[in-house]
């Protein structure tokens, strides 16, 4: 299995207006999942995804999709901050963010904060992350499914 459908599946972006729902998280699916792998030159057999347990992502619709397209999704523990490099990143970012001296004024500013910082996140972060994966899971399975150092702390 190649790490590549993690590192889309994880760092992929898209404005959601309001709270995304099974509906919306599938439109995002259409808009560049199959294409993604395919341009990474993946056999169609090998496309693996890897997400959390949210309702989106496990309701009725969503499996439909990916069964449709051919997708593997891999079984996944819910609340597991230790096999989601992501929460590292958003942990990352909660921290420059409460560096700054004061509170944003209003979400427009906060918005234009998270932009700036998220921005300064080098590719050989996202990269460190994404590597760290085998290393993830080894370390869950010697600790029989419990916390490792990778647990963020808040």
């Amino acid at each position: 299995m190649g790490l590549y459908g993690l590192e889309w599946g994880g760092f992929a972006y898209r404005k959601v207006q309001g709270k995304m729902d099974a509906e919306q998280y599938c439109e995002i699916l259409d808009e560049g999942m199959v294409e993604s792998f395919e341009k990474l030159d993946m056999p169609e057999n090998e496309w693996y995804f890897q997400q959390n347990n949210d309702p989106k992502h496990t309701s009725q619709r969503a499996t439909q999709w990916f069964s449709d397209n051919n997708i593997q999704v891999l079984q996944w523990p819910a609340q597991s901050p230790d096999l989601n490099p992501i929460e590292h990143l958003w942990h990352h970012l909660k921290s420059k963010l409460q560096q700054y001296e004061t509170p944003s004024k209003g979400v427009h500013e906060l918005w234009e904060r998270v932009e700036k910082e998220w921005n300064k996140i080098s590719p050989e972060e996202f990269r460190t992350l994404i590597e760290s994966m085998p290393r993830r899971v080894k370390a869950v399975i010697k600790a029989n499914g419990g916390h490792t150092k990778y647990k963020i702390v808040k």
